[in-house]
């Protein structure tokens, strides 16, 4: 039995994989599937998928995107995520900016460079017209981190997904300001170059697993109640994001790729005349 080891962030989206692990429906494919946890998101994941560390990585699709093209020889091998995941824009509780005009000219926290944090930094940047050539970011590794930043003003402003983020508003210790949502599919699966070339046939297994969890996985009888106990959400936040996600059993469209490589272009972020294949 080949094990595969899959990375991703410690956040609601991932419960169909966990799901399969627990109830042992990748063994019964004669996979073996190894959970490794990223709270440092895209950027460490990223990084590991470079060095062979793990084999999968469920990842924001402008990350990866980004990776690739700058050097990253790992494969998107499908969409995860089809709806457009919801940045919140957070401040520290105490802090005196109010709106998101307030923010320009502020300091973003980012996990680290090249991840969605940083990345969708600049994206929100250039569509609110501001100039990106002046933002300054504060590299913060992960969310306990960014909150430390906030409130002892490290760092300005901390964009990451809303729900993830909601109970440390609901605690008073995050103000929200604002939603960003991109504009293309928010999670895609990549697989390392070593797991692509030598893996192909556990990679293909995996997926018809997660897909059939993701097809049933809303209506999974008490999935809502689930969610909110095992990732501390108010039980009408869950219900709102359950309505708002939408999984992929597809392809990443080959439109949203062009259209993420279209934004890193404008903003300087990989190379004017690459093409992703």
């Amino acid at each position: 039995m080949k094990t595969l080891k899959v990375g991703g962030v410690p956040e609601h989206f991932n419960l169909p994989i966990h799901l399969c692990i627990e109830e042992g429906l990748f063994k019964a494919e004669e996979i073996e599937v190894e959970w490794v946890e990223f709270p440092g998101g895209t950027g460490a994941m990223n990084a590991a998928l470079r060095n062979q560390d793990i084999d999968v990585a469920i990842i924001l699709t402008e990350g990866i995107i980004r990776d690739i093209a700058n050097g990253n020889p790992s494969k998107i091998i499908q969409n995860y995520v089809a709806s457009p995941l919801i940045w919140g824009v957070h401040v520290a509780a105490e802090s005196n900016f109010q709106s998101i005009d307030d923010l320009q000219g502020a300091r973003p926290a980012i996990s680290r460079y090249g991840s969605g944090s940083h990345v969708m930094a600049f994206i929100q940047a250039h569509q609110l017209g501001w100039d990106t050539s002046k933002l300054e970011c504060v590299v913060v590794n992960n969310l306990d981190n960014a909150v430390k930043a906030l409130q002892n003003g490290e760092a300005d402003y901390f964009m990451w997904e809303h729900f993830t983020t909601k109970p440390l508003v609901d605690r008073g210790i995050f103000r929200w300001v604002a939603d960003f949502p991109t504009p293309w599919s928010s999670f895609v699966f990549a697989a390392s170059s070593k797991a692509y070339e030598n893996k192909s046939q556990e990679l293909s297994t995996f997926l018809k697993v997660v897909n059939a969890k993701t097809i049933i996985f809303k209506n999974i009888k008490g999935i809502d109640h689930t969610l909110a106990e095992r990732y501390e959400q108010q039980l009408e936040d869950i219900e709102k994001w359950l309505a708002l996600t939408q999984w992929s059993q597809q392809a990443l469209p080959k439109a949203e790729t062009e259209q993420v490589v279209n934004f890193l272009k404008q903003l300087n972020m990989v190379d004017i005349n690459y093409y992703f294949e």
